[in-house]
């Protein structure tokens, strides 16, 4: 069943935002892999293919794609089909880049990875993998806010209007039984829409009394003297909800799936790596961010934040079917038809030679 392209405007506002500039750096890293991804002599070229563009935030929610390249765990992977990487800082970007052919495959927030499939109305891309789950944090100002009730007639920043933590925050604050008007964010809490990037010098300068954010900002705003009022996790059944997917062109799926394949080995690969050697694999994960940004981050932030965060090949399906519930309520998205969202089973071939245990969709895969 085709999904319903019937989004708000607001949605549509966002997913039509314009790719990112190099200039702006949230379109970067346009290089082919180095380091310790060399070509192994001797390796061949998956499907014909001479190289695959994968795209990623840098953000610690997605490790596996920071450690993956770090550690030429996807190279290798790949064969002599080289490995090129763009760097993000929204998901519209990101979105945008892949319906464009600049990426093929990208790590991702659910909120985007929804948007973007109801928008094509299930044509451009499919998840087919999962990569983390938690490491959100509602962090605030303890002199301002002492308690959840005290959030209420305050300024809190979400990453952007729309984004997987904007969904997040504004369902909890109706939950509490506040009112937010979600396009202008405000109501009984004002929502203030800020890149992470310049969330810590607003929260330091007093702008905003809190942020509901991802990882590493969190910690970053802890270190500036906040305080972690409620973890995400929590909010969830098993403390388990998923903050970062695997999605892929449809297209390019289909015409070199065991690109795909190997790229998905790569991660298996990876997240068994980052489970087992958990403070080497942060140690790669912020030498990697070094190399994007130009900045490593401080232990003090690095170590709370690497230990929020579960990376797991699980794409966690039935709490992406939540959050776009929790869209819905909060005034985002019309229901939206996911059936179709997830093809699993390229992932699933490569965990059965793994020998580990298969993943479900919970009934949103492909037919």
């Amino acid at each position: 069943m085709p999904a319903s392209s019937a989004l708000r405007r607001s949605l549509a506002v966002i997913s039509a935002l314009p790719l990112l500039t190099l200039a702006a750096c949230g379109y970067g890293s346009q290089a082919k892999d180095d380091g310790a991804a060399k070509v192994a002599a001797g390796a061949k070229k998956i499907d014909g293919l001479d190289s695959v563009k994968i795209g990623y935030f840098g953000n610690l929610t997605h490790g596996t794609a920071l450690v993956g390249r770090q550690q030429g765990i996807f190279q290798k992977s790949l064969g002599a089909t080289e490995a090129e990487y763009a760097t993000f800082n929204a998901g519209p970007s990101e979105i945008e880049a892949l319906n464009s052919g600049s990426i093929d495959i990208g790590w991702i927030g659910p909120s985007p990875a929804i948007n973007g499939y109801t928008k094509s109305d299930g044509k451009n891309l499919r998840i087919i993998g999962g990569s983390a789950s938690g490491g959100v944090k509602l962090v605030v100002n303890p002199e301002k806010i002492k308690s959840l009730k005290d959030v209420k007639g305050k300024r809190i920043a979400t990453p952007q209007h729309g984004n997987t933590q904007d969904v997040a925050f504004l369902n909890w604050a109706t939950e509490q039984g506040w009112k937010v008007d979600a396009e202008s964010g405000k109501g009984d809490v004002t929502v203030v829409r800020s890149d992470n990037k310049v969330t810590p010098d607003a929260f330091k300068s007093g702008s905003i009394d809190g942020a509901w954010v991802p990882e590493p900002t969190a910690s970053k705003l802890v270190a500036e003297g906040g305080k972690v009022l409620l973890d995400e996790a929590t909010l969830w059944p098993d403390k388990k909800f998923v903050i970062t997917n695997i999605i892929v062109r449809q297209d390019f799926l289909k015409k070199y799936p065991k690109v795909v394949e190997a790229v998905l080995k790569g991660s298996v690969e990876t997240n068994k790596w980052i489970n087992a050697n958990p403070d080497a694999a942060k140690e790669a994960a912020n030498k990697q961010l070094e190399q994007d940004s130009g900045k490593a981050l401080p232990a003090a932030v690095l170590d709370p934040a690497w230990k929020s965060i579960q990376f797991t090949d699980d794409p966690l399906a039935s709490t992406l079917r939540t959050e776009a519930e929790h869209a819905v309520k909060a005034g985002l998205l019309e229901k939206p038809d996911l059936e179709g969202i997830y093809d699993l089973a390229p992932l699933n071939e490569v965990l059965k030679a793994e020998g580990e245990p298969t993943v479900d969709d919970a009934g949103l895969g492909a037919k």
